[in-house]
């Protein structure tokens, strides 16, 4: 249902002082006040709960080549309110409907001496606040360009964060927690170490950013809605404890070339004293569009596995051969080339995967490495282009998509960019039309490396547009878009519901690269996940990665049980079971949560959750009445006292619990689990020990 009102009907309070407005929340949590300054300075400030969580705050842009930036010298000409509320499907998702239900401010501001008009628009939630800046069509602003965004977020006090430090080419980092106050220090020893942080000051932060007060006040800073404009980070000014937005410059040093009538994306401020509620806000997906997408039913949720854990390890390789082939006109001679006898997207191993998949109820088997180049790549030039068409001797597409649909399962494919952004946009059409003419409706693509051409970061309003655009030309041929190394997701999948995944983060690869921190996915859905979901590629089994490469002495943080929960916690409706057959068959009882869990949900319960400690979620199965929960770790060891109050009155349930054991440790003793079976009802309750980066997850089938 949808409801519009103006200011006659609706429950906002308004101020009558002179420059200042203020808007309250549906429900009245929160207060938002806006403001000018005496030099028409645009200022905010929010309060939730009675308490000031962000304080006077200044907003504006700074213009390149402008004798005046659009910061100061304001006047308000006009204010508009309005209330807002419907309940919206989602194609897929944690819940199978999505209240959007906001009050609005839009104020008009004209600036003296230029006569030009910006509109800040404001929409208050009961579970945060969105703003962003419009600009309507007008004589003295229609082309310009944005030297830097300045919208400020004052914080209240010198609060706990867990962040990660700015970058204008990787989110890859593993989360630090500290106060705002020291991340000054600890950050500058990573940007002196990280050379692909370009002139990035160094208290400069990541979005989605986590923070929490002395008083349990959890405050999460991102931004939503980003299309046709730069990613942001937040500078800190630590002696006054001000966030300020800074936004990715392209290979010029600009950082935003805008068109009236345009906007910038939403800035997103969700507050609660409930980290839970945190975790459950769907404020960034209603600050986006609806979809655009009118026909979804060819966008299916789909559980995968893949020639691609082995590759990561080092057992076996992306190239064909060690050698370089003669190449000319863009047509290879492998014919003289050597096979290196280590390629994983061979023909025997790719069908292995497929039964595997067709075995056990997976959907699709995802292969990388099919396709001609990754020798060159890898050996010899960075610069190297793929052509998104071209298989390997030992790869055959027909046969292989024949054999695949003969088995029930799809084959996704695998798209390397090799950063090459022109050469991708050139051969889209054809690399799309290839997938639907040999059976392949979702691609997992690929920027690994420097931006090509020279010079463009990997956030920069440039490339931002280059992702939406792969995005919606894979739209017009049906198919389903997974990114890495692409932009961090802001909610985007609700306009294009074919993005059913992004990475965007330190995934479950860094597992095989030296290890992540056991508490990193207990950071992860309050950080990476607030504007989408992850492929995080669960489901290791094997710790010990020299067992699938003797050279590779990294370890898996993170017990069985664990990796189990994280299909319930790390919630994505593309879910990768990422070990190897092998390791599967050697656990089958475990591996069975894996087949069992369900990857698109009715409905999602945070039952408990903490930042960097712990969280524990209850998902029911879209279209049963079946539920699943999961339980992920820090480091230290605890027992979660849950109640399943969330099961229907009057029905009975048996729950498989799988658990760690007593001794269960991420680092010592992962591969230790027990799993056993109780009845449950909606009156039961449950105590459960969670090990050192463990956990626990459990399937709950109503009885019939």
């Amino acid at each position: 249902m949808k409801n519009l009102f103006f200011a006659s009907l609706i429950l906002f309070a308004f101020s009558t002082v002179a420059k200042a407005q203020q808007l309250k929340s549906p429900e009245g949590k929160f207060v938002m006040e806006f403001s000018l300054q005496n030099d028409g300075t645009p200022t905010y400030n929010l309060k939730y709960k009675n308490k000031e969580v962000v304080k006077t705050s200044k907003l504006g842009l700074e213009l390149k080549d402008d004798k005046k930036s659009l910061l100061n010298d304001f006047t308000i000409t006009d204010t508009k309110t309005s209330t807002f509320d419907e309940t919206w499907k989602p194609v897929w998702g944690e819940v199978d409907h999505i209240r959007n239900h906001y009050n609005e401010l839009a104020v008009t501001l004209n600036q003296k001496g230029t006569d030009r008009q910006i509109v800040i628009r404001f929409r208050l939630f009961d579970d945060g606040l969105g703003f962003r800046y419009e600009f309507p069509a007008q004589k003295n602003l229609t082309y310009f360009v944005i030297k830097e965004e300045r919208s400020q977020f004052a914080m209240t006090g010198d609060h706990t964060a867990f962040w990660i430090p700015g970058d204008y080419d990787t989110q890859e980092y593993d989360y630090t927690k500290s106060k705002l106050s020291e991340i000054r220090g600890l950050s500058e020893k990573a940007y002196t170490a990280n050379v692909s942080q370009r002139s990035f000051s160094p208290t400069g932060v990541q979005t989605s950013l986590m923070l929490k007060t002395a008083d349990g006040i959890y405050i999460n800073l991102h931004e939503a809605a980003l299309i046709d404009y730069s990613c942001m980070h937040l500078n800190l000014d630590d002696k006054n404890l001000v966030f300020e937005s800074w936004l990715t410059p392209d290979a010029k040093g600009d950082k935003g070339h805008m068109q009236a009538p345009n906007h910038s994306p939403w800035r997103t401020i969700i507050v609660s004293d409930d980290a839970r509620e945190i975790l459950a806000s769907k404020m960034t997906y209603n600050l986006n569009d609806p979809s655009k997408i009118d026909d979804t039913s060819w966008i299916k949720p789909v559980k995968y596995v893949g020639v691609w854990w082995e590759m990561i390890t080092g057992k076996s390789s992306w190239s064909y051969t060690n050698d370089f082939p003669t190449v000319q006109l863009g047509v290879s001679d492998f014919s003289k080339a050597k096979p290196n006898g280590t390629h994983g997207a061979n023909n025997a191993n790719v069908k292995k995967y497929i039964d595997f998949a067709a075995a056990n109820g997976f959907d699709a088997v995802l292969v990388e490495g099919w396709n001609e180049g990754w020798e060159d790549w890898f050996g010899h030039s960075k610069d190297y282009v793929f052509d998104f068409l071209t298989p390997y001797p030992d790869f055959d597409v027909k046969g292989l998509h024949e054999y695949a649909k003969s088995k029930g399962v799809k084959i996704i494919m695998h798209h390397e960019t090799s950063g090459s952004v022109r050469n991708y946009e050139r051969h889209m059409d054809a690399a799309y039309k290839f997938m639907n003419d040999n059976g392949y409706d979702a691609v997992k693509s690929g920027y690994v490396g420097d931006i090509l051409p020279r010079g463009e970061n990997h956030y920069s309003q440039w490339i931002v547009n280059h992702y939406q655009y792969a995005i919606e030309k894979a739209a017009d041929y049906k198919i389903m878009v997974n990114a890495h190394e692409a932009v961090r997701p802001t909610g985007i999948a609700r306009t294009y519901p074919n993005l059913i995944g992004n990475e965007a983060a330190r995934g479950t690869e860094y597992q095989a690269f030296g290890g992540s921190k056991p508490n990193h996915v207990t950071v992860l859905p309050f950080t990476r996940l607030i504007g989408g979901p992850m492929d995080y590629t669960p489901g290791i089994f094997e710790m010990d990665i020299s067992k699938m490469n003797p050279d590779n002495k990294s370890h898996v943080n993170s017990t069985i049980a664990n990796q189990l929960a994280l299909y319930v916690t790390m919630y994505s409706p593309l879910q990768m079971a990422a070990d190897t057959p092998e390791n599967y068959n050697r656990f089958p009882d475990a591996f069975q949560f894996i087949k069992d869990v369900a990857v698109d949900w009715s409905e999602s319960k945070y039952i408990e959750a903490e930042p960097g400690d712990f969280i524990t979620v209850a998902r029911k199965a879209k279209g049963t009445n079946n539920w699943f929960v999961g339980n992920v770790n820090g480091e230290t060891p605890r027992t979660s006292n849950i109640d399943f109050s969330f099961l229907e009155k009057g029905k009975k349930y048996t729950a498989t619990i799988y658990a760690d054991a007593k001794d269960a440790h991420y680092k010592t003793n992962p591969q230790a689990y027990t799993i056993k079976k109780i009845a449950v009802t909606n009156k039961s309750k449950l105590s459960q020990f969670s090990a050192p980066g463990g956990g626990y997850a459990i399937s709950i089938i109503e009885n019939k």
